[in-house]
């Protein structure tokens, strides 16, 4: 499988487009009318002010101080790259952000504080403290992230978090768990070697040792070797709290029988030759970035016995911070806590040892393109496992109430897990989960219009995004020069660019076109015309002959002249079980409208038929499909000609039989509001529609549209469903972004096909 990879350029272009930065703020209450405003500001606001005065507690209810966290950075330590200062750290912190979002829907700012003075930095975080539920520190450099960590922590009321070391040490505890847990080994017995005994390395021991690793069983090796106790070279408090009472010297002679490595060192650290010394079944962590200690190969060609983690998504056993923080502060904003203690971590750390020996939901596996199973290879929970949100808060949440750090109990566990699994955006699991997909289908895509620079970006980014092989229909000095303007030159010379001029096929396919055509009024010139001069039609002909495995096409031109020629070439009108379907995501909801794109206007069977197509897309991107046939009439009020159609289409389906559940007619309120679902106990429909059958097409396209211009809505579509071969129609409107989308739900196709 082909890795995703990109160019400075792609960085650059991600953190500038649409807007600068990867966050913004929007107001969660109405800001529209005069009494609006004169609620969330002056006057009415200062009745909460007075309050909270009285009873500081309140903040947590009267404003977003128990869902806010700073994480906070003076940029002396920035990922691997060093020290760049305060200002050039803004982009991690921001990226540090959303993550808090997207995994645990905590608000969070990133604050850079250009400072490298101890002092001032932890008087600038405190003098900040009334503001935020919790504190997460980054990328501060040793010793200097110890001395302020433990200072604010003494000295502020809320949770204080370096991520950099107790993150690492919460997901490498958990990894540690299970391996030994499969190897048959205590973590009381064995014998871990650490090396890097920096941040994260002295986190990791502190948490091991507090989860019952030995003193002297856990040896400590720096750039010098061993810390044993006596060293006085390259020594510091933090150091010496963990040198062993031991006659080992280096890091080979500690490898000798070593049951554990745990490496945050540098590349190549471990040598086979140290693997070879270690007990059976080692346990190796090798999580040095971007390159391990020893990669998980080089470990296994001398130890086939070897449990091997690694910092990296491309190996098995990733040890990702992800995992931790932001389910550890969800957990702790929750219940208000004063702070992260030993207790939150390990809670942390044994829930996601737990959640890993437990089978694997199929969508998770999806969207990994492979069964995971409990094993050598399976030792610690994927990022995107959606049991995260509602299984490690809990248990963080109960440690902190059971050790006296909760400001709130948490009386109805069930229910609370019940609000985490509704808290999570289903829209960016879908999406991830065709990402996924799509890079194990490895299609090669055929984008039609290359004339058009947005399609010739999205064909770079499809390639460069690891999905698989990119084929731009156009001329190549046309597709250099149009991307040379767009600042991609060098992106020229990775795309193949397919014409009539330069294919050996195009007599096999005007012979096949002909073929088709013959006898609906085409003569061999008209058909010359169309296999040479039209894309639209030159891409579904490579596509049809198997020179593609799905095509990408409607940016330039209007979806209905685009089926049009895609008809020539294929057989996807409305009586051919053609059904086009509009997949539009807002706000967190998921809902298909259909048919925007092959019906002009559908009759009972028709609509039965669009249906069953918009059910198995629904399945396609993971949904259990609820289909709504909607009008402005809800069971037969009030009476409509029109209407009628709608509820005989619902007949229509009792009598085939399907397997999923459908329900009208009704409106589009009572399809998609529980409330309005409430007035109808008969209904079918045992949760809200997500799949919208409508009358006519003209009604699901402005549906479609007014979503997307009104109220910003993600779009993908209309996917064409119920033809041989993948072939998406984009609208002319699509960004970039768009076009890439189209070409991900063809490439999964592509692989299901």
């Amino acid at each position: 499988m082909a890795k995703p990879r990109f160019t400075r350029e792609d960085a650059l272009n991600f953190h500038e487009a649409p807007s600068p930065g990867k966050w913004e703020v929007t107001a969660t209450v109405p800001m529209t009318t005069q009494r609006d405003l004169s609620l969330a500001y002056s006057p009415g606001v200062a009745i909460p002010c007075e309050v909270i005065a009285e009873q500081p507690e309140t903040a947590y209810d009267y404003t977003n101080k128990g869902n806010l966290v700073a994480v906070i950075s003076n940029g002396t330590a920035v990922l691997g790259l060093g020290n760049l200062g305060a200002l050039a750290s803004k982009p991690v912190m921001e990226g540090k952000s959303v993550l808090f979002k997207r995994f645990a829907d905590v608000n969070s700012i990133d604050i850079e504080l250009d400072t490298e003075d101890a002092d001032a930095f932890c008087a600038a975080v405190k003098l900040m403290g009334p503001s935020f539920g919790g504190i997460n520190l980054e990328d501060i450099k040793a010793p200097e992230c110890f001395i302020i960590e433990q200072r604010l922590k003494e000295e502020m009321d809320i949770p204080v978090f370096h991520d950099d070391q107790h993150g690492t040490a919460v997901i490498c505890a958990a990894g540690l768990l299970n391996a030994l847990h499969i190897s048959g080994k205590r973590i009381e017995e064995v014998r871990i070697v650490l090396n890097g005994a920096g941040a994260a390395g002295i986190a990791c021991l502190e948490l091991l040792k507090a989860m019952g690793a030995q003193h002297d069983n856990c040896i400590m090796c720096d750039t010098k070797g061993v810390i044993w106790q006596g060293r006085t070279e390259g020594m510091n408090q933090w150091k010496s709290a963990h040198a062993a009472n031991t006659s080992l010297r280096t890091l080979e002679q500690a490898m000798d029988g070593a049951d554990v490595f745990l490496g945050v060192s540098a590349k190549g650290a471990v040598t086979q030759e140290m693997v070879k010394s270690m007990a059976p079944n080692p346990v190796i962590f090798a999580m040095a970035n971007p390159d391990p200690e020893i990669t998980p190969e080089e470990a296994h060609a001398v130890r086939e016995d070897a449990i091997v983690a690694t910092g990296r998504s491309d190996y098995p056993n990733q040890v990702n911070n992800v995992l931790g923080f932001p389910y550890l502060f969800r957990g702790a904003l929750d219940i208000h806590a004063r702070a992260i203690n030993d207790e939150m971590k390990i809670a942390c750390a044994e829930a996601l040892a737990a959640l890993a020996r437990e089978e694997v939901p199929d969508e998770v596996a999806v969207a990994y393109g492979q069964k995971l199973s409990f094993g050598r290879d399976y030792i610690i929970p994927t990022p995107f496992d959606p049991r995260l949100i509602h299984r490690i808060p809990p248990a963080v949440a109960r440690a902190g109430m059971q050790t006296g750090v909760a400001r709130r109990e948490i009386e109805d566990m069930e229910q609370y897990e019940q609000a985490l699994k509704g808290r999570m955006d289903p829209t960016a699991s879908v999406l991830r989960g065709l990402n996924a997909r799509a890079r194990a289908a490895q299609a090669t895509m055929i984008f039609a219009e290359g004339d058009d620079p947005r399609v010739l970006r999205a064909a770079v980014q499809y390639q460069r995004s690891g999905f698989g092989k990119a084929l731009v229909v156009g001329r190549e000095a046309d597709v250099a020069e149009k991307l040379a303007a767009e600042g991609m030159a060098d992106a020229a010379a990775e795309l193949e660019v397919v014409n009539a001029a330069n294919t050996p096929h195009l007599d096999t396919y005007k012979a096949f076109l002909y073929q088709r055509l013959q006898r609906k009024g085409l003569d061999q010139h008209d058909i010359h015309r169309l296999a040479g001069r039209d894309r639209h039609v030159f891409a579904a002909l490579m596509l049809a002959h198997g020179h593609g495995d799905g095509m990408i096409t409607g940016a330039t031109r209007k979806s209905a002249h685009v089926m049009e020629l895609v008809n020539h070439v294929f057989d996807a009108g409305p009586h051919d079980g053609a059904v086009g379907v509009s997949v539009v995501m807002h706000n967190g909801r998921i809902v298909l409208i259909a048919d925007t794109l092959v019906h002009e206007w559908p009759d009972e069977e028709d609509l039965a038929d669009i249906a069953t197509q918009g059910a198995q897309v629904a399945r396609e991107l993971g949904l259990e499909p609820r289909v709504a046939f909607v009008s402005f009439s809800t069971f037969g009020y009030p009476v409509s000609e029109r209407a009628t159609k709608m509820h005989v289409a619902a007949s229509v389906l009792d009598r085939r039989g399907v397997d999923f559940e459908y329900e009208g007619e009704m409106a589009v309120d009572v399809a998609l509001n529980p409330k309005g679902q409430e007035n109808y106990p008969f209904s079918r429909l045992t949760g809200p529609a997500n799949v919208l059958v409508v009358p006519a097409r003209h009604s699901a396209s402005i549906s479609v549209k007014l979503m997307q211009e009104m109220a910003g809505a993600t779009v993908i579509g209309p996917i064409l469903s119920g033809v041989d071969k993948p072939i998406q129609i984009c609208s002319t409107v699509s960004t970039v972004n768009d076009i890439v989308n189209m070409a991900v739900m063809a490439a999964c196709k592509a692989r299901r096909a």
